[in-house]
């Protein structure tokens, strides 16, 4: 049974953590202006931002938290290491963001028979700050490399779109009598946000269901493994990934003949090399002669 894994993610973990951190510290600072400012201008589409963003910041705590557990190494509760923590932080980062919209659905639904008008120029400053902070907040996550990351970092581009959205309608009503443009907008920023949860999610659980990566094709590194001399037969092949990031290949190759260890290594360097021109580093390699017979011990 050959096994062979190397490789340093600690690195960018830690960079990872660092970053959202930053991130979780802005926006939790700038939800609550956000809130203040909502109540004050009577706006909603600033209210369902603040939602948004409150569901963000508690989306960033539980990111920050599970990015951080994510880099421990495995452990004897853990074997494969604690990776997959951070695909719970997605999670549940896009549960509550679904929640949230729901809510701001319900607000500014209504308010389409009903606008009332909002104050246009505080629209105007809260957005200004809107863009600037958030905006901070995308260029530090753009750098990481984490599907949680990327989670994040999408949330606050979100953000930033809703207070570039949030800021031309307010320039509009300062000069237009349009009230409705508010809840208007408020239920497409809510729309665009729910759109994005349900396509993270996807990936997700296709990551929790060991779905074999999508950029990956089982079936070619079949086939180039099969071309390989001294092999005979490769069956019972599973690749999977471990975050989005980290992926685990196990194989069982039967050989044609005999062949002394020397040999074995050789040909499991051989499949090893493959697998790295694929970024596949987490690799088990079963080797079996001719005479044994693996379908009488449960191999597919």
């Amino acid at each position: 049974m050959g096994h062979h894994h190397n490789h340093d993610h600690s690195h960018h973990q830690h960079h990872g953590t660092g970053n959202i951190k930053v991130a979780f510290f802005l926006n939790l600072g700038f939800t609550l202006i956000e809130i203040v400012g909502g109540i004050l201008t009577n706006s909603v589409a600033i209210i369902s931002d603040a939602i948004h963003d409150l569901g963000d910041s508690l989306s960033l705590g539980l990111s920050w938290y599970f990015q951080s557990l994510s880099s421990k190494k495995g452990d004897a509760q853990f074997s494969f290491g604690y990776q997959r923590f951070s695909l719970l932080g997605a999670v549940i980062n896009s549960i509550v963001l679904i929640v949230g919209g729901i809510f701001v659905l319900q607000e500014a639904i209504p308010r389409l028979w009903e606008p009332s008008q909002p104050n246009a120029e505080g629209m105007i400053y809260l957005a200004i700050l809107g863009i600037a902070v958030n905006g901070a907040a995308v260029l530090r996550l753009r750098k990481g490399s984490s599907i949680n990351e990327e989670v994040v970092s999408l949330h606050l581009l979100e953000d930033v779109l809703g207070w570039v959205a949030v800021l031309i309608a307010a320039i509009v009503m300062q000069f237009v009598d349009a009230p409705i443009l508010d809840p208007l907008l408020s239920i497409l920023i809510t729309a665009w946000v729910l759109w994005n949860v349900y396509r993270n999610l996807r990936k997700s659980f296709k990551i929790l269901l060991q779905a074999v990566p999508g950029d990956k094709d089982i079936t070619e590194l079949k086939r180039q493994i099969q071309q390989i001399p001294e092999i005979a037969n490769v069956h019972d092949i599973h690749l999977w990934t471990l975050d989005g990031e980290k992926d685990i290949f196990t194989v069982h190759v039967k050989l044609d003949q005999v062949v002394d260890f020397q040999k074995q290594a050789a040909v499991k360097a051989t499949i090893r090399q493959i697998l790295a021109e694929q970024h596949i580093e987490h690799v088990t390699i079963e080797v079996e002669s001719e005479e044994e017979d693996c379908e009488q011990i449960d191999c597919q």
